[in-house]
């Protein structure tokens, strides 16, 4: 009995092939009369047959490959008609319908728009060409399709001819919300604007920047390609591939060109993200093909076959990878099931798809329901089968649950928003018409109010927008293993308004953090401290990663530049991920260089306490007589103590005061030490001077103390200058990479030059009248000592001037401290240490008998040396007196003249006239 069946089934699809198109009428998939009719679009069937490469006569060709969701599409039309006719919507007014079956091809498309367009109630089927439409009167009232963008594309320039309203339930191409090329056209869902711009928004929610795209070779899949490629330019996404497949089944390249689609999505193993627009015949294949290659990806799909229910019964399709798409937002479509349910009590008589879906049935009486799809598509290869056998309609009731699950519920809520628009405009244009009448009203009337009409469905309220949309939203869907069978999930809905995916559950976070774990980038992720650095590929994604440099950093990743810190206050190490803020330096009391330089300094006070202690008691003395006296080493003495103690306003964190004390005080205190020191050679070299001219000079310019009140007081003037005008202050120092260094800003370079120099300048005086003086008595030989300590000052402040221009850094105060150290220590050591060796090692030459005595040892050679020099002593010895109060006046005559004979015997051979007595005041000096 059952290969008696399935025998009648092949014959009567094998004479229904036979059959081509006779009649316009033939073409019709589903009519039914009412007062007002609407006309339908939907490729029920997905290629157009073709004896040849390509036409040769213009026919209207049979139709092949029977599409069961296209079929419930056009049931749900019929549903929602018939809810409206069963409604007291349109109280007394019949909605009809007229049905056609574009088989996919606009060019069969175009001929139904044509009837459409066709005058109503003619016995010919003709359009009549006219100059002005208003009043003309078309079969059909307005037209609901079509499904592709390409065919509505078509369908809605033909229609715009008469203006009549053409509602979309699924063309979603850009263009079409262009109202100047297609006023006439509508649609209940979304522009494909939103969608690519969805689409972009997931792929940059889950991290991947390297997808490929996949489109037909239409205006929808170009268009959709279009939109796509702006918003990833603009969201810093890059197409790594873009693949075309031809448009249509009925092309012979499809399969070549599917094949090298596969090829190029193997060779880019880094792109692991695949957008597809394509339709649902070409998704199928694909993936057929693609399960057989072992090729897994994360495929997004759009609206077009996202829910699509045979497409997720491929075989093995959990081997194609994830699916995440966008459908349709889906209403409550229960009402349609209960229809579905009843279906085999609906008349077929006018409904050649229904008697078709019977036919198939029958043939696939004993599939099973996984496989029943691909029954019917195979048995409808190369048939109309519009003409079905009455004996094999009994299996049309078994298989209604099988319909169900091919229903994709976006859709048939599009649809029926699609007729419900429709039938609420017609409702407030036949309040004040009698639309029982053809001829009340004409579809651009229709139109007018279509575009404005607001009507709630289940208590949401819809309207078309200004581009004839009604931006309904989209559900963000998961294709999911349970149990054994793939199965469509809802993970989130996408607000168009606010650009947001709206999660409701925490499995749905899940998911989303499933997918940010899978990689699609051209390049390896630039971690936190690290930047972006294209290379030669003319796509931003394809970069490497490079460290930021110092000063600069990222907290980011994939971030294309590194930030740069403020450069006054924080610093960054190389690759950092953030700002470090600056230590705050200066010459600390801990540190154990300024440690260092401080136990110097107070090792050099101790110095000069025990050195004023040493002459204290040692008053009386001649080597502290010829010192100058006390008064004259105090003044010394106090001026070193205060240089020590300056060194101690190099340390620590600087302050307006501290830096304009610590120059000043040294500047004044050694220069008034140098001014005694200075004195103290000008009046050696007068007592030991026997050029008659420069002992004149000296006598005239020798006043101790006018010469150092005029030295220092110089010094004074330039410092309050220096302070009045320029004067130091702290400042922060941020040239430092690292660190911000507390200085003493010195205010004026100048003034501080000028400081220096002029202590300089009293030096070098001080070392030409020292150096002159250098060949005194042995035990006193002062001026000696002098001469080294000035040289020791000019090495140490010639050696610094280098140093402080080329140093940086918290430790530029040590460099003057040291050489102030070192200046210090060679003039106080120059000066007193060998007073003080005498005072406490060689106490016997430290006695006012053995002063003279190397008094007149040197004076004997000096004479003689004069005497052959030509030099007169006259003037010299004339004035020679000794003056000293321990002596009585007979020891100092004695003495005298004891001296007087010695002098005259070395020099009577060579000098005139002798003066007996030397001169009190250099005696008195000496």
């Amino acid at each position: 009995m059952a290969l008696l069946i399935i025998l009648i089934s092949c014959l009567v699809i094998i004479l229904a092939t036979s059959q081509p198109c006779q009649t316009p009428d033939d073409f019709v998939a589903a009519s039914s009369p009412g007062h007002i009719m609407i006309g339908g679009l939907f490729a029920i069937h997905e290629k157009m047959l073709s004896p040849e490469e390509y036409p040769r006569r213009p026919e209207i060709q049979r139709c092949a490959g029977f599409e069961i969701s296209s079929f419930l599409q056009t049931l749900a039309m019929i549903h929602s008609i018939e809810m409206i006719n069963n409604s007291t919507l349109l109280s007394g007014v019949k909605l009809g319908y007229e049905i056609y079956d574009t088989c996919t091809e606009v060019t069969v498309a175009m001929a139904a728009a044509l009837r459409f367009l066709a005058k109503f109630n003619c016995s010919r089927e003709i359009v009549e060409l006219k100059c002005d439409y208003s009043s003309y009167t078309p079969r059909v009232k307005a037209v609901i399709g079509a499904g592709y963008s390409e065919i509505s594309m078509a369908v809605s320039r033909i229609l715009n001819l008469q203006l009549m309203p053409q509602v979309s339930y699924e063309s979603t191409a850009e263009i079409l919300s262009d109202k100047i090329r297609f006023p006439s056209f509508l649609r209940t869902v979304p522009s494909d604007f939103y969608q690519t711009k969805a689409m972009v928004h997931l792929i940059q929610k889950a991290g991947w920047n390297w997808i490929g795209i996949i489109t037909t070779d239409d205006d929808y899949g170009r268009f959709a390609l279009n939109a796509f490629a702006i918003q990833t330019a603009a969201n810093n996404v890059c197409i790594a591939f873009k693949e075309v497949l031809p448009a249509f089944l009925s092309d012979n390249t499809i399969e070549v060109r599917i094949n090298q689609t596969l090829e190029k999505i193997i060779a880019e193993a880094h792109v692991n993200v695949i957008v597809v627009f394509l339709r649902q015949f070409h998704v199928f294949n694909l993936f057929s093909k693609a399960i057989e290659r072992n090729i897994n990806k994360v495929w997004i799909a759009s609206d077009n076959w996202s829910t699509a229910t045979k497409i997720t019964t491929i075989p093995n399709a959990k081997r194609i990878g994830k699916v995440v798409g966008f459908a349709f937002r889906k209403g409550n479509v229960s009402s349609f099931q209960s229809f579905l349910q009843n279906l085999h009590t609906f008349p077929t008589d006018r409904n050649k798809a229904l008697k078709e879906y019977a036919t198939l049935l029958s043939a696939c009486a004993y599939v099973e329901d996984s496989d029943l799809s691909q029954c019917i598509s195979y048995h409808s290869q190369g048939t109309s089968a519009y003409k079905a056998n009455k004996d094999v309609e009994r299996n049309f009731s078994l298989r209604n649950d099988f319909l169900w699950e091919y229903s994709e519920p976006g859709l048939v809520h599009s649809i029926h928003l699609a007729v419900l628009a429709l039938g609420y405009a017609l409702r407030d244009l036949c309040q004040v018409r009698d639309c029982q009448n053809p001829n009340a009203f004409q579809p651009w009337e229709l139109l007018n109010v279509l575009k404005n009409v607001t009507f709630t469905d289940r208590g949401n309220s819809f309207h078309f927008d200004a581009h004839g949309d009604m931006n309904t939203g989209y559900d963000v869907v998961l294709w999911k293993e349970i149990n054994g069978h793939m199965n469509i999930i809802k993970m989130a809905q996408y607000d168009l308004k606010n650009d947001v995916f709206i999660i409701t559950d925490q499995e749905t976070k899940n998911e989303f953090r499933d997918l940010k774990q899978i990689q699609s980038k051209c390049s390896k992720e630039c971690s936190p401290g690290q930047m972006k650095k294209t290379t030669k590929s003319q796509h931003t994604c394809c970069y490497e990663c490079v460290s930021c440099p110092e000063n600069h950093y990222s907290n980011q990743t994939d971030t294309d530049r590194c930030l740069l810190c403020n450069n006054e206050t924080h610093w960054a190490p190389v690759r950092s991920t953030k700002c470090l803020e600056k230590e705050v330096e200066y010459l600390n009391w801990n540190d154990p260089l300024a440690f260092l330089l401080l136990a110097l300094s107070l090792l050099g006070i101790m110095f000069v306490l025990v050195i004023g202690i040493i002459f204290t008691r040692n008053l009386n003395t001649p080597v502290v007589k010829s010192s100058g006296g006390l008064v004259f080493c105090y003044v010394i003495l106090l001026c070193h103590f205060l240089n020590f103690a300056s060194t101690g306003l190099f340390v620590g964190e600087p302050q307006d005061v501290t830096c304009k004390t610590r120059q000043t005080l040294f500047g004044v205190s050694f220069t008034l030490c140098v001014s005694c020191i200075l004195t103290k050679s000008l009046k050696i070299l007068l007592a030991f001077s026997f050029d008659p001219k420069l002992q004149n000079f000296l006598k005239c310019f020798y006043k101790p103390i006018p010469i150092i009140f005029t030295c220092t007081g110089i010094q004074v003037v330039i410092c309050t200058l220096w302070l009045i005008f320029a004067a130091p202050a702290m400042e922060e120092n941020i040239s430092l990479p690292r660190v911000i260094i507390l200085q003493c800003e010195e205010g004026s370079i100048l003034a501080f030059g000028t400081m220096l120099g002029y202590i300089a300048i009293l030096a070098f005086i001080c070392f030409i009248f020292a150096f002159k003086g250098r060949k005194l008595p042995e035990n006193y030989n002062e001026a000696k000592f002098i001469t080294f300590g000035m040289l020791i000052y000019f090495i140490a402040w010639i050696t610094f001037i280098p140093i402080y221009a080329t140093t940086a850094g918290k430790y530029l105060p040590a460099v003057e401290i040291i050489v102030i150290l070192i200046s210090n220590y060679g003039i106080l050591c120059c000066t007193f240490f060998p007073k003080c060796y005498v005072i406490l090692r060689k106490k016997e030459t430290n006695t006012k008998s053995a002063f003279l005595k190397t008094i007149y040892s040197y004076s004997s050679r000096s004479a003689g040396s004069l005497g052959m020099g030509h030099v007169s002593l006259d003037s010299t010895v004339s004035n020679m007196t000794v003056t000293n109060s321990s002596f009585d006046g007979k020891s100092a005559a004695w003495q005298r003249s004891k001296e007087l004979q010695a002098f005259k015997h070395v020099c009577k051979e060579n000098a005139a006239s002798v003066s007996t007595t030397w001169p009190r005041k250099r005696l008195a000096s000496i």
